[in-house]
């Protein structure tokens, strides 16, 4: 399966989990239920999966978790802000370029409908 076709089924459980619970909760909250509703559907996924950073020959315990990652492909950012910010977008940029992944998907569930907070970044330096 490709991160195309996962990020599909990321949002519709996505939507299924804000639909149930509404916006105004935290973070925690959105995340362990997106989990539960991916691993219904057989997903191998990986909540709050540390994230080192090597440099040449230092490995550094930098202190970066990953919310959710799905089959070692697709990185989830979970967030429940006013609105995101482009520090938002750098960070979870940073998690694509140090996994290397190619698709994350920025999920703010403090939105009135859900469509609103979900926006797809790309690693255009995977390779």
């Amino acid at each position: 399966m490709n991160e195309d076709d996962l990020s599909k089924i990321v949002f519709d459980a996505g939507l299924k989990v804000h639909r149930a619970l509404g916006n105004g909760l935290l973070e925690r909250a959105y995340q362990e239920c997106l989990r539960y509703e991916l691993n219904k559907h057989g997903l191998f996924v990986e909540t709050q999966k540390v994230l080192p950073l090597t440099y040449e020959e230092i490995y550094l315990d930098a202190g970066f978790r990953i919310d959710i990652m799905v089959e070692r492909k697709l990185i989830l950012e979970i967030k429940t802000v006013e609105k995101l910010a482009p520090i938002h977008f750098s960070q979870l940029l940073t998690y694509l370029k140090l996994s290397n992944c190619k698709l994350g998907l920025l999920m703010n569930f403090n939105t009135a409908l859900f469509k609103d907070g979900i926006r797809r970044v790309v690693n255009n330096l995977y390779y």
